[in-house]
């Protein structure tokens, strides 16, 4: 439980915490209920499963550990960027070229489905269009474009590339060598966010519970049957299950789908949020109010607020560890970046967990039922740190799944997934080891 306590120790200091009022929270499941459908997990992908489902006629109960949006989908950067969090290249290696299209499609459809949502719901979560993906050097930038005119000319998807002598006009920091820009990615506030999905979910039916831990799952026996999941006080019997919670399933639910834990690990990420700024300075250091990300592995991340301040992350932990005075060490790496904030307060500083893959792939499925075959239990886990936008696609394409067409779930489910090398007991280490590789070669 130590994750556990160290992720809420750090949330209850969000920026976003601060700046969405919860208002009453909602109940805890203290029945047996029947229901086409049964969600473990209030985060985004499990809320846009919701909804989806609902829209297709389907009866839904959502249960939660602790509070919708409590875990990565409410502490998040807040940044909605195309494609995956690995390279394009990935996918084509295992699926070919054409599946990765379709792949890299839909994570452009992922965008506009948070457009669509804000719209039909009236979810104001201070969307902001644009983001600038910036090299620190001329090694970083040549493989930067390369990846840009690839891009357009095999995948369809252009962008504006900045060149060194415009770099300027975009960024007013020192550290940038040039970069691209892409109109179709943004940002938000991402707690707004997902309290307004969990309404609008409300809206159209759907039953949700906090505080309502998961304790078991008992599957369906046969072919055509219900499965059970059941909490401390109650249970829902229901045809088809989601399990939607990432990283936080090995938290609560260890026993649930021990069978998933290996193919992902928790990496801790950190973010700070500067007091506010003065409104010409504010307006100066990012004139477009795009989201930023460097190109570096290890990467710093860092957007505007509609408040007028700069939320900045980059800090990691491999190690489920903490790092020690975080909002000092994160105003540094603020200031490093933009020097005219070298005495700008942080405000706000917080952290939490987010489940990586090993090839950062998104890892979707079912689980195998007693036969072996595939069951009525459904996954979605490795976003690695790059959901905020394909959570939304992947709960719409298990609900098209669940109602009869997964063409498109297949599609994710056909990537295959290793488990973390090292066992339950040197895992960790090993990777601790493998991101200093990766951090010495961003300084090279």
């Amino acid at each position: 439980m130590s994750l556990l306590r160290a992720d809420q120790d750090l949330t209850r200091d969000s920026y976003y915490v601060a700046t969405a009022p919860r208002g009453p929270g909602l109940s805890v499941l203290q029945e047996d209920l029947d229901a086409d459908v049964a969600i473990v997990g209030g985060g985004l992908a499990g809320l846009s499963a919701a909804i989806e489902l609902a829209d297709r006629g389907f009866s839904v109960v959502l249960l939660e550990a602790r509070e919708i949006g409590s875990g990565a989908s409410g502490r998040n950067g807040g940044q909605a960027i195309h494609g995956l969090a690995c390279d394009q290249g990935e996918i084509e290696a295992q699926l070919g070229l054409e599946a990765s299209r379709r792949v890299w499609a839909m994570s452009i459809e992922a965008l506009d489905l948070i457009r669509a949502r804000c719209a039909r719901f009236a979810i104001d979560c201070d969307w902001q269009d644009g983001w600038l993906g910036l090299a620190v050097n001329a090694r970083r930038a040549a493989e930067l474009r390369a990846w840009q005119e690839r891009m357009d000319r095999v995948y369809g998807y252009p962008t504006e590339w900045i060149a060194p002598a415009d770099i300027g006009r975009w960024i007013a920091s020192p550290r940038f060598h040039s970069g691209l820009h892409d109109a179709r990615s943004g940002h938000l506030h991402p707690l707004k966010y997902s309290l307004g999905l969990a309404r609008a979910a409300q809206s159209l039916g759907v039953k949700l519970f906090e505080q309502s831990a998961v304790t078991a799952l008992e599957p369906a026996v046969a072919p055509g049957t219900s499965s059970v999941v059941r909490t401390a006080a109650g249970s829902v019997r229901a045809r088809q299950v989601l399990l939607a919670g990432n990283v936080y399933l090995q938290a609560f639910a260890p026993a649930l789908a021990p069978q998933l834990h290996a193919r992902i690990m928790p990496v801790g990420t950190y973010i700070v949020c500067s007091e506010r700024l003065e409104p010409g300075l504010a307006a100066s250091l990012i004139p477009s109010r795009a989201a930023v990300c460097d190109t570096n592995f290890v990467l710093d991340y860092f957007r505007p607020t509609a408040d007028d301040r700069l939320l900045y992350g980059g800090r990691v932990s491999y190690s489920t560890v903490t790092p020690m005075n975080l909002a000092a060490s994160m105003q540094r790496r603020m200031a490093s970046t933009f020097p005219q904030l070298h005495d700008t307060k942080v405000e706000y500083a917080w952290g939490g967990f987010v489940d990586i893959s090993m090839n950062r792939a998104p890892d979707f499925g079912r689980l195998p039922s007693r036969s072996g075959e595939a069951s009525n239990v459904y996954y979605l886990q490795g976003f690695s740190g790059h959901g905020l936008a394909l959570t939304g696609l992947a709960g719409k394409l298990v609900a098209e799944a669940m109602a009869g067409d997964a063409s498109r779930f297949d599609t994710f489910a056909r990537l295959k997934h290793r488990a973390f090398p090292g066992g339950r007991l040197l895992r960790t280490p090993a990777l601790v080891l493998g991101m200093a590789y990766y951090r010495l070669r961003d300084v090279l």
